[in-house]
């Protein structure tokens, strides 16, 4: 592809770039490429209407416009990924007063329609907003929709972000070998740290496994880690992807675990999801423009559709539940300024341990598991770890615990993907040795010697 796309001119690099999308949803995803392309030719009608109802300051027909698109939008993402739960709560409650449910085929989840849903119903937003003009040509957009780098677990790329560089940018050596080196520092995190932990993470969240308070909490510092590793390894490979073929990606995580308060942590996990909510419904709803209650009621909502996006199941509802809570929790106490000394480790760790109590209801696979797993978290059935995950503690696996619990210490400031892909200074070009000659050998070794693991976020 990468061939391809260096040979072809100029004119025809976006084509080429489409063609190499579509072929890779069509490999993935079959014919749920007609619901693809029906997002992206709804959504570019929309925006072509907006951009002119907006020239024309006609904003009643604006305000429809962009809720035609929502609804178009939520209907497609609705009935994919949520009919079989409302079906699955409505047959529960059926079978509940003895009446008869209903006869209901499980609909199948099209790859990505979380992601390219919310991207190509930014395009509409932003455009109602004056945050760009509408593409002429709907290739161009539906590139925008479909750029295989990110289309099936983000970054969600606002169209705003990436306007200009959709119909103008450059393909160099430089953004190449920058590329190549952000790609493949994702892909060691995904494969040394990450799938490294996972056997772990499966064998303490096993339903109705026999565990210990000891295996609880190994198991959930394994989660914390691998699934840190993985998204932020897919994200890393996402942006030097795009960065190879001239694309700047927003960044999507930030050190989330050196935060030191759960609003901190929102605006360093999953960057470009957070945004996408706080500028395009908490905001719209009245932000914190409000009274307190309802400046709280906003909050809840928003963490309650965050939850929600997750996945079709109170799991996921609950834990946007639970992170709403605590971030009303940091409004009452009015953290304005990062603390500072002791009291910023103790918020640090006070964080860590809240946000590793969120993964439990998250990781489960239904409310009972999760309190089951709560239960023997805080239980006090404390004893020798059990053989079940003591098979999984390798030398391979500890160390990987071991680094991977360093990002726990991680300065805030400091973000390595970055100073891969950018730094020229000796330190930086040595870690770009060290990567190379290193990291990616063992990688390469390891994905050779063992079995596909796909990345964690393709289930949403």
């Amino acid at each position: 592809m990468l061939l391809l796309y260096a040979i072809s001119p100029r004119r025809a690099r976006n084509a080429v770039l489409l063609f190499a999308s579509m072929l890779f949803y069509v490999w993935g995803g079959g014919w749920f490429i007609g619901w693809l392309l029906t997002s992206i030719m709804g959504n570019w009608t929309f925006g072509h209407f907006a951009c002119r109802a907006r020239s024309a300051e006609q904003a009643k027909r604006l305000r429809w416009i962009v809720g035609g698109s929502v609804v178009f939008n939520i209907g497609i993402l609705g009935w994919f990924k949520y009919a079989n739960f409302f079906v699955d709560q409505l047959n529960g409650i059926a079978s509940a007063i003895d009446y008869q449910g209903f006869n209901w085929t499980p609909i199948m989840l099209p790859i990505g329609i979380s992601f390219f849903t919310f991207q190509a119903n930014s395009y509409v937003f932003d455009i109602a907003k004056g945050d760009g003009k509408a593409l002429k040509n709907p290739l161009d957009f539906a590139l925008y929709v479909s750029l295989f780098p990110q289309l099936i677990a983000g970054p969600i790329v606002r169209y705003h972000q990436v306007a200009s560089q959709l119909v103008s940018r450059t393909f160099t050596l430089d953004n190449v070998t920058a590329g190549m080196t952000r790609f493949t520092h994702g892909l060691c995190k995904k494969v040394l740290i990450a799938d490294s932990v996972a056997p772990i993470a499966n064998t303490a969240f096993l339903s109705g496994a026999d565990l210990t308070t000891e295996d609880a909490w190994i198991g959930i510092l394994a989660y914390t880690i691998q699934i840190y590793f993985d998204f932020s390894g897919y994200s890393d490979m996402a942006i030097g992807l795009g960065r190879i073929f001239g694309f700047r990606f927003p960044e999507n995580f930030k050190h989330p675990y050196s935060s030191a308060s759960m609003t901190e942590f929102w605006r360093r996990w999953h960057v470009t999801l957070s945004e996408w909510f706080r500028d395009y419904v908490y905001i719209p709803i009245g932000g914190s423009r409000c009274s307190r209650i309802m400046t709280y009621r906003n909050l809840i909502f928003v963490f309650l559709i965050t939850g929600f996006w997750h996945g079709a199941n109170w799991t996921f509802i609950v834990w946007g539940v639970f992170h709403g809570f605590w971030l009303i929790v940091d409004r009452i106490q009015n953290k304005k300024e990062r603390p500072a000394g002791l009291k910023l480790v103790l918020n640090r760790f006070w964080v860590l341990l809240l946000v590793m109590i969120g993964w439990v209801v998250f990781r489960a696979e239904t409310l009972s598991d999760a309190l089951t797993y709560y239960s023997i978290l805080f239980g006090g059935n404390t004893g020798q770890v059990s053989i079940a995950i003591l098979r999984h503690l390798s030398m391979q696996t500890v160390l990987a615990l071991v680094i991977g619990s360093l990002v726990f210490l991680a300065p805030r400031n400091i973000a390595l993907g970055p100073i891969l892909e950018e730094a020229d200074t000796r330190i930086a070009a040595g870690l770009r040795y060290l990567l190379a000659l290193v990291a990616l050998p063992l990688t390469i070794m390891l994905i050779v010697n063992g079995t596909f693991s796909p990345f964690l976020y393709f289930q949403f």
